[in-house]
């Protein structure tokens, strides 16, 4: 159905991994956790650029108006809406320190047009849990912290031990509205293909101009901010790599040990009898 059920050790390794990626971004990193609504305006959906283009592939409730979020990337990026970077009433944004927020969220996704192999268990599917980086940066240095961020990504996936391989997308590839783009994939043995679970962007002024999120630059002039923002990462793909990965012989899947601490100590997941 794309609405996938986890039950016992698959729900508490997702949430493991969760709680780990929070933690990361947070204690490590510098981010800002947020936990934003599921549910946005059209305003906001317009504003980051899922709409109009990609209506066809959003859930869309026609009474109210509100959309179920496809990326944490809409609310999180929509909350300095109007706002302007000014060192006073909100952070400073300089060269050197953008302004960095992530946030776990459920993701909504009709996939229009979806079919074959991919849409069967949990490659691809219509609800599919996220964690999102957003940063809003100074222009001089889009395209360096966009380095930071896919690094930030990879983080992830070097704690989890995984073997994985990043993109860098030719503009065939990628969103109309991102200037550049990364992607990290994931080995999964078992189906002998590489799984994207994350893309890291950056967006210029695209997002700002739409927004109208501006910064005060050292010369006191307000200008529009650049936004980037990429998985960090995303799940239930994340869920089959490492399955798949870290599956020994007897049918157990060992736990990497930065997840161990939010399973109770556990070191392995053991086949169900």
């Amino acid at each position: 159905t794309g609405f996938p059920i986890l039950l016992g050790q698959g729900a508490k390794l997702q949430r493991a991994l969760i709680q780990y990626m929070l933690d990361l971004h947070c204690n490590e990193q510098g981010y800002t956790e947020m936990l934003p609504p599921f549910v946005v305006n059209s305003t906001s959906m317009t504003g980051t650029g899922q709409l109009p283009k990609f209506a066809e592939d959003l859930y869309h409730c026609q009474i109210d108006d509100f959309w179920l979020i496809p990326t944490a990337e809409v609310p999180v990026t929509n909350y300095y809406r109007d706002d302007i970077f000014d060192g006073v009433k909100l952070p400073k944004i300089t060269p050197d320190t953008p302004v960095k927020l992530t946030a776990y969220t459920p993701c909504f996704r009709r996939e229009a047009g979806s079919a074959g192999k991919m849409t069967r268990g949990l490659l691809r599917v219509h609800q599919f849990d996220k964690v999102e980086m957003v940063n809003f940066v100074h222009p001089e240095t889009s395209f360096q912290q966009l380095e930071i961020l896919v690094k930030e990504a990879e983080d992830v996936l070097n704690g989890l031990g995984l073997h994985y391989r990043v993109l860098q997308l030719c503009s065939g590839d990628m969103g109309f509205s991102a200037a550049k783009c990364y992607d990290l994939e994931l080995w999964a043995p078992g189906e002998q293909q590489w799984l994207e679970v994350s893309s890291c962007s950056c967006f210029t002024d695209y997002q700002a101009r739409r927004l109208n999120c501006r910064f005060k630059d050292a010369d006191g002039k307000t200008k529009l901010v650049h936004t980037l923002n990429g998985s960090g990462v995303a799940l239930p793909r994340l869920v089959v790599a490492l399955l798949e990965q870290h599956l020994n012989e007897d049918g157990s899947v060992t736990i990497p040990e930065v997840l161990r601490p939010y399973m109770g100590g556990k070191e392995k997941l053991e086949p169900v009898k």
